[in-house]
């Protein structure tokens, strides 16, 4: 397998607007890859295809070689695609390591039952599934917040968050949907830092970002779309030399 990911040909119209035309790339099982593009250009649409938020007027999406365009996305996050969003979405109720302990549960045993019984075994999970939340916090950088509630925490923390939870859920792909949007500038560098060591663990990332350092900084690959299409693809060296990404979005 030489692919993490396929898009082929991939389309999305509403209506008479194409948001989607006909774009193509894979995301291969090693390193990051970010898709860039002025605001409106598809992006967010094309994410949505991947995760299964939207489902393709035409074209596929292939994970690990299997065909998941019609599956549904918690079944993707399932077999280990799992995407943070745009717009946080958190549960603004619970604790920083409750939320986190969220994304770890999609990976721990134990049925219903158990749990309202608190037998033994489901206590030790629990045990199991907090010391892994509290760990990933403190990859993070959040370790010192863990117990405080999501909604007191600033928004390039709760940033900072969903990326634990989705860490938490132990992925094989990671979408990131412009994680670095609300960060300063130690939390952009901690982050870029942490994208690199999650890819050389063996999970491939594909983010969204509008912060041209932090692409140039951790992308192994870049793909530009413009207007739903893709008009470029290579290096970051490669595509900042591009003219025609420079025309559409560089300047």
């Amino acid at each position: 397998m030489t692919a993490r990911l396929t898009v082929e040909n991939a389309t999305k119209r509403f209506g008479g607007l194409v948001a989607v035309d006909g774009v193509s790339f894979e995301v291969p099982t090693t390193g990051v890859t970010a898709v860039i593009g002025p605001n409106g250009a598809g992006k967010t649409t094309l994410f949505n295809l991947i995760s299964g938020a939207l489902e393709p007027t035409s074209g596929r999406v292939l994970f690990e070689g299997e065909d998941v365009t019609r599956l549904a996305p918690e079944k993707r996050a399932a077999r280990g695609l799992v995407r943070t969003f745009q717009l946080v979405k958190l549960f603004a109720d619970l604790t920083a390591v409750e939320n986190v302990a969220v994304g770890a549960h999609l990976k721990s045993r134990g049925g219903l039952l158990a749990a309202l019984l608190g037998t033994p075994a489901t206590r030790a999970m629990e045990r199991r599934v907090d010391e892994k939340a509290r760990a990933l916090l403190d990859r993070v950088g959040l370790g010192a917040v863990a117990d405080r509630r999501a909604d007191t925490l600033s928004y390039g923390r709760r940033r900072l968050l969903e990326v634990a939870r989705a860490l938490a859920a132990e992925p094989r792909l990671l979408l990131l949907d412009e994680p670095a949007a609300g960060l300063d500038a130690e939390e952009s560098a901690r982050l870029s830092s942490l994208i690199r060591a999650v890819a050389a663990e063996g999970t491939s990332v594909l983010l969204i970002e509008h912060d041209m350092q932090l692409v140039m900084n951790t992308a192994d690959q870049v793909v530009v779309v413009d207007f739903g299409r893709k008009i470029a693809q290579g290096t970051p060296a490669e595509v900042k030399a591009d003219p025609a990404v420079i025309a559409a979005y560089l300047g």
